[in-house]
């Protein structure tokens, strides 16, 4: 059962729409040269002024395009192409581009900082934005359990992961949520900012 806190992001796990998991549906965007801020494997994104940047996103007033999958620069200190898991915030180069799950349509699993139970199922979470490690490159974002409510919050709770490790209720609930449509910067009706 989910008894300890161990949060990890937003892993995709499928869309909505068609069939299969995330394969083919990260795209690539361009990041701002030597972008000084860290950004995640499983932390939400936005674009801005045409770039990719980490999503501060936590209440209501969201705006999110995908979930971050890893990015490509040129190491100026090597000079060759690197892959990476995560951005690590100052690292010069002028080709950085981020792989993002963008699909508005894909659903993610993510940890909740508390339980949250079967009536939870439907209804919008505010996130918790954490520093993620860089240890191992990944997310510390998760879903704030005591804000489950109806209202227009980042995301919207679709389910949650039932399985040996974790179950409905338990004290560190893993659930799959997606992001909600009034916030996914791709379905909102002003266009992208």
């Amino acid at each position: 059962m989910a008894a300890v806190s161990a949060p990890y992001g937003l892993i995709p796990v499928r869309s909505m729409v068609g069939s299969g998991t995330n394969a083919g549906l990260n795209r690539l965007y361009k990041v701002g040269d030597s972008y000084a801020t860290d950004i995640f494997y499983g932390d939400i994104v936005s674009l801005s002024a045409g770039v990719i940047v980490k999503s501060t996103a936590t209440t209501a007033t969201a705006a999110m395009i995908g979930v971050f999958q890893g990015c490509t620069y040129t190491d100026a200190t090597l000079n060759y192409k690197v892959h990476k898991k995560n951005w690590v915030g100052g690292t010069v180069s002028t080709d950085i581009q981020a792989y993002v799950c963008d699909d508005p349509f894909m659903i993610y699993q993510a940890q909740a900082d508390g339980s949250i139970g079967q009536t939870g199922l439907g209804e919008n979470a505010n996130l918790i934005q954490t520093n993620g490690t860089d240890a191992i490159g990944i997310s510390r974002v998760t879903i704030d359990a005591t804000t489950v409510v109806t209202n227009g919050l980042p995301v919207r709770i679709v389910g949650f992961v039932d399985g040996p490790d974790s179950a409905v209720g338990d004290a560190f609930t893993d659930v799959l949520v997606m992001l909600n449509p009034l916030h996914a910067q791709l379905l909102v009706t002003t266009g992208v900012t």
